[in-house]
């Protein structure tokens, strides 16, 4: 692939254009020239749109397909397209398929059944067998296939001694262990933050508590097996605090927030639009105020859109019995960008990828293309026509946001919207 990338401002604090706007050359996927104006004698393919920005591209640890087992929610060749078209060129793809993703064979196949696409799949292995949180997964043989950490999607491991187990084992081969942050007992039925708003409508409550104890007792273990802990989607503001103060005991943990529960507070669910409906549930602005303060200060490691899609029969449904899950990786720019900077929001999109070995391509002469190409003005309204992902289950449609995306260049491959 060779293309001419015209007036492009570059948002790369490691590239020495950060902030220039130039053109760059890029010939068989590599960058060959970087400079203000670069002529065209090849008669190469000009990327020309207007306000673009490039940047590394981006990375998003906490996605899900279908398939195996659920195709009709959404197929892995669409998407890793949905991610394409939304400006990530690495995904971390959780192992809530059907069969669950817990064995050699099974990374295997998601491996090779991405291999030549332009985003880069990361499969995350189970943790335990069947995601049944009894007995450990094989994780020595998944890290040997090629898996980048261990989860249960969105299932507690409940039995503490399983827990560390898991991070002392892990240890030996510096795998990086996930545990989703709820204690099962306390949230038991709720389907909601348990609030005022959840008295008044009527639904039962998670409260606060559940996630916080969990985090707490994951804590413990991992200053006492000293490994290496990622927690997932946390939502809340003591979550922040518990998870500083083991920073500053130096202790090994990184920690994520889904973009949803940035903008979005239990308010929104007076209306029972089951869109809304996510676990971790939606919080208060107190809890967003501090999850944004926890982001700007480095507490949280990154963000992800928890892209989650599901079919309409799972969704138009009583609240009480829809799945969980909001899609993600369409809005993900847009509503992130609407509350940060262009750089912090840049920033954010690709701070996860050294945790999950994802390998950091500074836009520089010589370094391979792998770059997300976008627009950080352009404000609209999302709607269903802005989805790419097979399921439409969005809680951002009607929402303003700021900031399109136009496409990729990774792998030797250009994709534009």
């Amino acid at each position: 692939m060779n293309v001419l990338v015209k007036s492009a401002t570059i948002v790369d604090p490691k590239s020495d254009f950060h902030n220039q706007t130039v053109d760059i050359l890029i010939e068989k996927g590599l960058i060959s020239q970087i400079s203000k104006r670069i002529q065209n004698p090849k008669n190469y393919k000009e990327i020309k749109l207007d306000n673009l920005h490039v940047s590394q591209g981006w990375f998003d640890s906490s996605v899900n397909f279908g398939e195996p087992g659920y195709e009709e929610r959404e197929t892995i060749e669409n998407g890793l397209k949905t991610a394409a078209h939304s400006g990530f060129t690495s995904v971390a793809v959780n192992s809530n398929t059907n069969p669950v993703i817990d064995s050699y064979a099974d990374i295997s196949f998601l491996k090779s059944k991405s291999s030549k696409n332009a985003v880069q799949l990361l499969p995350i292995g189970a943790l335990t067998k069947h995601s049944n949180g009894t007995e450990l997964a094989e994780l020595f043989d998944m890290t040997s296939a090629g898996a980048v950490a261990f989860y249960d999607y969105q299932k507690p491991i409940d039995n503490p001694n399983m827990m560390k187990l898991a991070l002392q084992y892990a240890s030996n081969f510096g795998g990086l262990v996930c545990s989703f942050p709820q204690e099962s007992k306390i949230s038991g039925l709720g389907v909601m933050n348990e609030n005022v708003t959840s008295t008044s409508i009527g639904l039962k409550g998670n409260p606060s508590l559940a996630e916080e104890l969990q985090i707490a007792r994951d804590l413990f273990i991992l200053e006492y097996t000293e490994g290496k802990l990622h927690i997932p989607t946390i939502s809340t503001a003591k979550s922040v605090e518990l998870i500083r103060a083991a920073k500053q005991k130096k202790l090994d943990v990184t920690c994520s927030v889904a973009i949803h529960n940035l903008l979005f507070t239990d308010d929104n669910l007076t209306s029972f639009d089951t869109n809304f409906k996510v676990l971790p549930p939606l919080r208060t602005q107190n809890d967003i105020d501090a999850l944004i303060d926890g982001l700007k200060d480095g507490t949280i490691d990154m963000v992800t859109s928890d892209h989650n899609p599901l079919d309409i029969e799972h969704k138009k449904i009583e609240f009480d019995y829809a799945k969980y899950g909001t899609i993600g990786l369409e809005s993900a720019f847009g509503a992130l960008n609407s509350i940060f900077t262009v750089k912090k929001t840049v920033e954010l999109l690709t701070k996860g990828k050294e945790r999950f070995k994802v390998e950091s391509t500074p836009i520089s002469v010589g370094n391979e293309a792998n770059l997300a190409l976008f627009n950080p003005n352009e404000t609209y309204n999302f709607s269903l026509k802005n989805i790419i992902s097979t399921s439409k289950n969005s809680m951002f449609i009607d929402k303003e946001l700021k900031g399109t995306v136009y496409g990729i260049i990774s792998n030797n491959q250009l994709t534009l919207n």
